[in-house]
């Protein structure tokens, strides 16, 4: 069996704070094989993109380190690279889509000198070679015009637009894994269609490995191979995308899968909801922590449990009061 792209293990990501060292990434494990596509969901805080920054190391300086866990990709352990050596890495052979375009842009620089600083920095071309390399690649992501919207600011483009350079700025390159930050937040259902639909394409033509952060399931069960379920910097659930959507066994996952609307649900419904609210980062306990959203008490709270292989492929934390049979 060929090795995976990408093997994480055991990751524990923290930041110092005024009140000690938190931990918003408690003991993450996943691979992610070549060609295939991960997504990772869960509320608001739950550590989605923490997880995503800290495999290339795009953490908040100097608060954020990493504390433990291995990061493999394809053999090497990114976690232990010097910075020099994780540049050559980041951009080259790992792409980052992130959740904001506005904020991934330079304002004031223009599209295509910005595209041109990739191949500059990791293709060793001069600039007028980097330029049309630019230049394709706003054609790859169907911008139309390309050769006039090199030129253009980011201002000047619209949300959807600013969204396919940032992601034509991330395949540049045709790296083997893209880690892509919610990339279609803040989009219209259509443009969102657009998008999905042109990294789904880029993908099969570049035969590149994805990891999706997103909150919509929707997103996920079109997209996916594999789901990990995230709630309070931990993974509690992880199976094929269809196994998830089928036969969900951690109360938070089925809570998530309930929140959604669906065609058979009555006008002016009320949609179901997890009751309770996710805990401060220094208030977690070391058990379970679903169970101290839901005001349980007891050994659960004080005992992580086991995270066990349910079925071939599908692994879930089994607290004996969240774990569904």
């Amino acid at each position: 069996m060929e090795e995976p792209l990408l093997q994480v293990r055991d990751l524990i990501t923290a930041f110092d704070t005024e009140g000690g060292l938190i931990r918003a990434v408690d003991q993450v494990s996943f691979d992610i094989a070549r060609g295939r596509t991960l997504g990772i969901v869960g509320e608001s805080g739950c550590g989605k993109s923490v997880t995503a920054m800290s495999l290339v190391r795009l953490l908040p300086q100097p608060a954020g380190r990493i504390l433990q866990g291995e990061v493999r990709f394809k053999g090497r352990d990114l976690s232990r690279l010097r910075s020099d050596e994780l540049r050559k890495v980041r951009g080259n052979e790992i792409g980052v889509i992130f959740q904001e375009p506005m904020t991934a842009l330079n304002p004031v620089q223009r599209i295509g000198k910005q595209l041109a600083e990739c191949f500059l920095l990791h293709k060793g071309m001069n600039r007028r070679q980097a330029w049309e390399a630019g230049v394709e690649m706003l054609r790859l992501v169907k911008i139309p015009s390309p050769e006039l919207r090199a030129g253009d600011y980011p201002h000047q483009l619209s949300g959807g637009m600013r969204q396919r350079v940032v992601i034509a700025m991330a395949l540049a390159c045709r790296p083997d894994l893209v880690i892509a930050d919610e990339p279609t937040t803040a989009l219209d259902v259509t443009v969102q269609a657009q998008i999905l639909d042109l990294m789904k394409r880029l993908q099969a033509e570049l035969g590149m490995s994805v990891i999706l952060i997103t909150h919509d399931l929707g997103v996920i069960a079109e997209t996916c191979d594999e789901v990990l379920v995230m709630y309070g910097g931990r993974v509690v659930e992880r199976a094929p995308v269809r196994e998830i959507f089928a036969r969900p066994r951690h109360a938070y996952t089925k809570g998530l899968l309930a929140s959604i609307p669906r065609l058979e649900t009555p006008r002016k419904s009320l949609l179901p909801v997890i009751p309770g609210m996710v805990a401060s980062l220094r208030d977690f306990v070391p058990g379970c922590r679903f169970c101290q959203r839901m005001a349980r008490e007891g050994p659960t709270l004080r005992e992580r449990p086991p995270f066990l292989e349910v079925s071939p492929g599908h692994w879930v934390e089994a607290c004996p009061i969240c774990h569904v049979p």
